[in-house]
This record gives structure tokens, C-alpha cells and sequence, in this order.
């Protein structure tokens, strides 16, 4: 028995749905992609990201979900796959073959996007026109009567394509505001006729698709959904715990075999899935569904690691651990639980890059694995690196996470890699900002595996050393990779005194404040700085900066809960000012209007950032690159894939050439 196994017993045992066998209780969350093409058909790249999928390890693997009608009424991503007609059918079956052949088993989600899709068109379809809250979708338009029964057979027609590509689960989505969510919520159903009125009435057409669906399909193919167990919509006249739970009744009346159970929809005025969620939050909506309904019951949403599943499991609060984010950032991550390889895992850190990049229209990446997207493509490394031919002495100044994922790739490739860090640990900046409140402790999992990583392949760390020319031309390295990060701009007058502090010096725990912060910079650091002082005590802060508006840098998904939280800390922001001096008591603030005024300050903290240049490109080797914030100050996305492309990069001189002369 692999060792997983043994400690995550429920996890790993199977499970029964419908009159399916299961291997395990890990389910691979639906999740869109647009890898595919703007006509609905399946792309070679979606089918490659979906073999990865099943051969993690995975009892079920979902895809992404299918939209069902030929107007692109229910298309909700420019990427997403259709399945309204018999000729989207072929190439469906290369994603239900790819899962099977991993013993796997494949499940196809139907997906209308509702009030959320019409991505080409100038509206959305809906049960009501009900306002848009968020500005990003297209005005709805009520369906007719025709449209709701046109609807519902649409579903059934794709359940059955569904099961002639061969997959062997039909899961239909009701969640996050999509249609069959739509008309569920009292929110936006405020219909007369029979598919609207009390919670039985708005439920009437997710009834007649699951009971269709049952009725169209061979019995030995399990029928699931997504719905949401809580709407968090009550600023809204959102339904009810109660209500939500009569929807889940109702569904298991019609068919189901399972439920997936959610919380919260793209429009709730609550946090449902960044980091200040602690993991397992939602298990309590899980447990109320399991005490309701016999069918089992499965859950993604901060669910990141095993213990927290295994456990909820033990105590009947969850029959399947389900996973979305955690599994594009690792696809692997179930066969590495079950070898009980944790240390291997590429965490997520819910950073949510991937949700941004999808309402932008563009391809799903995500920020620890660049290899997303690419697993058919040898030279990523998805699967692993294979040995260079050619042995290469690596220096690599800074062990922040662009350094070290350099240090990591150059070491798995073979090449004797020689990492120099100046402070006593790893991780620079995303290290700093792991001390960071409401969650953002999490981003240390991802510098404790690109650490692991590095030791794993080889790569030797010397700590406390600060790099010198003198040194790098003793080393006499074939490749020196410079990833010094990013240091606090000094030019501001009075910088060097002493009540002035670094936000490393903050976030790190070295600065003494006084009752009064003046922080420079409106970026996401300067931010999350403020949160980490107003979390740690009663300070009066201010915040002072160029921008007409902060955070600009920081993910949508975060920057409304950060800018909540700075409001109810009293932070007061300074916007389209510069800082002209720093005194011993005030600091000196030209406004827009040219007007000079003060602000008093105990303590000023330097949260502005520029690259560090203290050591830039000379003839330390023959080929010398620089990476991340050293090059130009950025987001950590951007100094992961800078680390993982130049550890890629280290057998290519030609293209490093290039690569250095164009920076």
C-alpha cells in the first residue's frame, strides 16, 4: 500500500454513484480554458491539458463546461466548447477517451452561462431582465416561454451527445449565476408563469432538464450537478439557506447522483474563494447537504490540502474532495498525495491570475505553473526536464522565487547550480509578503516547494553572502543568472533617517512603529503593508502616492476586499500626490493643485519599489541574464515564469543572447 494511501484512507477509498465505480474520492473540478476555438470545437492543446488532468491520479475527471445552444446565448468564455449539434461530437470523444485511458472516469458538464454569457452577443438570456451589478456583463433579456422549453430540450439533446463522445457522467452546472442558477435565485426569477414564484416554482426548470436528462440517457451513466448551497445575495433578495437547500431536494427528486454544492455567485457582495477565506470554510454548507440529501455529496473552494478533506470526510460532513485551482496549478497533485510526495506538490496560492485571465478573454495561465497550456510540448518541462548534454557551472544571485525556480530547472537539467542568497533565508519579497494577514501566510507554501525543489534536483544555497563582481569572477561560472529583486526607493529627501523604514522592515517583524504611519507608494505591496499594520494594532496610516486610484497592479478579484478592509481600518489615502520631503515629526506632500501640506508622521515607510541594481550585466561569464524585479518591478506572476523560462533557456546560448541584448 503506497503510503498516501495509508494516511488519507477516505480519500483514496472508492465510492459508488449511481452505478458507477469510482477509484477514489478525488473529482477534478470542471474548469474553463480557452484553449479551444471560437466556433465550439476542441482544440489539440484542450485534449493535452486534459490528459494531464487524468493521469494525476484523479477517480473523476470533469471537462470544461459545454455550451448548448447554437445562438452563443449560453456561451460564456470566447474558448469555450460547444456541443448543440452531432459535429462537435468527435472531437468531445478524444477528451472521454484521453480520461478513460487512465482509469479515470470521464464527466462532460453542460453549461449555459446565463446572465454571465452572450460573450459575442450584445445581451445575456435569463428568466428576467433583472440590472447587471457588475459592469463587465451585457444587459439580460427575459426568455419567452418557447426559449425556456427550446432550453431544456437543448440540454437533454447535449446530454445525449454527452454520452455518445463517451463520457460517462453528465454534470450540469447551476452555479455562480449561470442559467440554471438564474432561475433557481429569487434574485433575479421574477416570473409569474410556472418556471417562476415560490422556490418549487423557480426550481421547475432545472426539474425538467434533470428529469429529461434521466429519461434520454442510458441508466448506467450518472447524473450530477452543481448548485449552490448558499447564494450570499441577501443585499439582494438572494434565496435563503432554506431556499437553497429546497433547490438541492428538489434536484435529487429528479435524478441526481451526486451533487457538487457551492457558495456565492460572481455578483455577492461576499469573499468566496481568495486567500482571507480560511480552508474549509465552507465544509459547514457541505454537512448541511449531507444530512439532507442520501446522494453523495462533493465540494471544491479552499479545500487545498489533504488533511482538511480527509478529515471532514471522516466525520461525514463530505463523500468527494473536489478540486479546481489546486489541480491547475498541479495536475499531479493526487498521485503525489497518495506517494505521499507533498513536499512535490506545486501549490496553489489563490492568487486567482487564472479567473482574471479568463473574464479577459485570454488563455487560462496560471502563476506558479507556466507549464499550463504547454503539456504537450516537451521542452516546458510539464513532465518533467530532461538531463542537458552539456554540464554548465549556474551562478545564481538571490534566492527570492525567480532565482530559486531558475536554481530548480538548471538543477533538474543536470547543470551544477551554485545559488547565493545575502540574508539568512529564501523566498525575498514573496517571503516578506507571506507575513501578510487574512491569509497571505499562504504564498510561503509555494516558497517552501520551489526551496524543496532546488535541494531536491541539487541546486546548492549559500546563505548570508552578499554577491560582489570579485566574487562571480572568481567563480568563473559558464551562466550567472542575476535575480536580485527589488529594493525601496530611496530619492525622497530625508529617506536615510532613522524613523524611516523599509516595508520589508514591516512585514518581517524588524521596524518599531509609532502611532502615526505615513506609507510612499499606491501599489498592491504598499497595500498589503497597510493591511499588515492596521491587523497588527491601532495605528493611524495614511497612504500617499502619484496614481488617481491604488491597487492598480493588484488582482480584481482582491482589490475590492483590500480596499474594504483599508476603509474600515481608517486608512486615509492620498491620491495624485508626491511625497517632496520626509521630516523628523511630518512628511512634506505636494497634492494635485501644486499645493504643499503636511501629514504628521512617527514612522515613514518606504513601499515604492525599483529594481535593484546593484549588481547589473558584466563580463562575469559568458552568458549573463538577469531576472524578475532586478529587470523591472512587477507582480510575482511575472518573476515565476521569469525564473522557470530562464532555467528552460540555460541549453539555448543562442536564444539567451538574444534574450540578454534585447533587455
Amino acid at each position: 500500500m503506497l503510503p498516501g494511501i495509508k494516511k488519507y484512507p477516505h480519500i483514496f477509498s472508492p465510492i459508488k454513484i449511481g452505478k458507477l465505480e469510482v477509484k477514489n474520492r478525488i473529482k477534478y473540478a470542471s474548469t474553463e480554458t480557452n484553449f479551444n476555438y471560437r466556433d465550439g470545437y476542441v482544440s489539440d492543446k484542450e485534449v493535452a491539458y486534459m490528459e494531464a488532468q487524468a493521469r494525476g491520479g484523479a477517480g473523476i475527471v470533469t471537462s470544461q463546461g459545454a455550451f448548448t445552444e447554437e445562438k452563443g446565448e449560453g456561451k460564456g468564455y470566447v474558448g469555450m466548447v460547444a456541443i448543440w449539434d452531432d459535429k462537435f461530437i468527435p472531437g468531445l470523444k478524444k477528451i472521454a477517451d484521453v480520461i478513460k485511458k487512465y482509469d479515470a472516469i470521464p464527466a462532460l458538464q453542460l453549461m449555459h452561462c446565463g446572465r454571465v454569457g452572450g460573450i459575442e452577443l450584445p445581451y445575456t438570456a435569463g428568466p428576467s431582465d433583472v440590472p447587471q451589478k457588475l459592469p463587465i456583463f451585457r444587459p439580460p433579456k427575459e426568455m419567452t416561454k418557447e426559449e425556456v422549453h427550446q432550453c431544456i430540450q437543448e440540454h437533454i439533446d447535449g446530454a445525449v451527445r454527452a454520452v455518445e463522445a463517451g463520457f460517462q457522467i453528465v454534470e450540469v452546472s447551476g452555479i455562480v449565476g449561470y442559467l440554471i442558477s438564474n432561475f433557481v435565485s429569487a434574485y433575479t426569477n421574477k416570473r409569474t408563469d410556472e418556471y417562476g414564484g415560490d422556490i418549487h416554482g423557480r426550481c421547475q426548470f432545472m426539474k425538467e432538464i434533470l428529469e429529461g436528462i434521466r429519461k434520454a440517457i442510458p441508466s448506467n451513466v450518472a447524473i450530477g450537478i452543481r448548485l449552490c448551497g448558499e447564494e450570499l445575495l441577501d443585499d439582494r433578495g438572494g434565496n435563503t439557506p432554506e431556499e437553497s437547500l429546497e433547490s438541492i431536494r428538489i434536484a435529487e427528486k429528479a435524478g441526481l447522483d451526486y451533487l457538487s454544492v457551492t457558495a456565492g455567485w460572481q455578483e455577492s457582495p461576499v469573499s468566496v474563494i481568495t486567500r482571507d477565506v480560511p480552508m474549509g470554510n465552507w465544509l459547514y454548507i457541505a454537512e448541511r447537504m449531507k444530512k439532507n440529501i442520501k446522494v453523495p455529496v462533493s465540494m471544491a473552494y479552499r479545500l487545498f490540502v489533504p488533511e482538511i478533506p480527509e478529515k471532514a470526510m471522516a466525520e461525514g460532513k463530505l463523500d468527494i474532495w473536489e478540486m479546481c485551482r489546486p489541480m491547475i496549478a498541479d495536475p499531479f497533485l493526487p498521485k503525489k498525495i497518495m506517494e505521499d510526495r507533498q513536499q512535490d506538490i506545486r501549490p496553489c496560492i489563490a492568487c486567482n491570475v487564472c479567473l482574471a485571465r479568463l473574464f479577459r478573454d485570454t488563455e487560462l495561465s496560471c502563476t506558479v505553473r507556466p507549464s499550463l497550456g504547454h503539456e504537450s510540448e516537451p521542452e516546458w518541462g510539464f513532465y518533467g526536464f530532461p538531463k542537458s548534454k552539456a554540464k554548465k557551472k549556474v551562478i545564481v544571485v538571490g534566492a527570492g522565487i525567480a532565482g530559486l525556480q531558475a536554481a530548480a530547472i538548471a538543477a533538474e537539467k543536470g547543470h551544477d547550480v551554485t545559488v547565493y542568497e545575502k540574508t539568512d533565508h529564501v523566498g525575498g519579497q514573496f517571503a516578506a509578503a507571506a507575513h501578510g494577514p487574512w491569509g497571505d501566510n499562504e504564498l510561503q507554501r509555494f516558497v517552501d516547494f520551489i526551496k524543496a525543489q532546488s535541494d531536491k534536483h541539487g541546486a546548492k544555497i549559500v546563505f548570508n553572502t552578499p554577491v560582489t563582481k570579485e566574487l562571480l569572477e572568481k567563480e568563473k561560472a559558464d551562466s550567472v543568472i542575476i535575480a536580485t529583486g527589488a529594493v525601496p526607493d530611496k530619492s525622497i529627501p530625508g529617506s536615510d533617517k532613522k524613523h524611516v523604514v523599509s516595508l520589508f522592515d514591516v512585514l518581517e517583524g524588524r521596524a518599531k512603529l509609532g502611532q502615526n504611519v505615513v506609507i510612499i507608494g499606491g501599489s498592491g505591496a504598499a497595500i498589503s503593508t497597510a493591511l499588515h499594520i492596521i491587523n497588527k494594532g491601532k495605528y493611524n496610516v495614511s497612504i500617499v502616492d502619484k496614481p488617481k486610484k491604488f491597487g492598480l497592479d493588484v488582482n480584481p478579484s482582491y482589490v475590492w476586499r483590500y480596499m474594504k478592509k483599508l476603509k474600515e481600518g481608517n486608512v486615509a489615502q492620498t491620491v495624485q500626490s508626491t511625497v517632496k520631503e520626509i521630516r523628523d515629526k511630518e512628511v512634506v506632500v505636494e497634492g494635485p493643485d501644486k499645493k504643499e501640506t503636511t501629514i504628521p508622521a512617527d514612522s515613514v515607510v518606504l513601499a515604492n519599489l525599483i529594481p535593484n541594481k546593484e549588481l547589473t550585466y558584466g563580463k562575469y561569464a559568458k552568458d549573463v541574464y538577469m531576472i524578475g524585479d532586478c529587470v523591472q518591478v512587477r507582480r510575482g506572476t511575472a518573476a515565476i515564469w521569469d525564473g522557470y523560462k530562464m532555467g528552460m533557456r540555460v541549453d539555448f546560448m543562442p536564444y539567451q543572447t538574444y534574450h540578454r541584448i534585447k533587455h
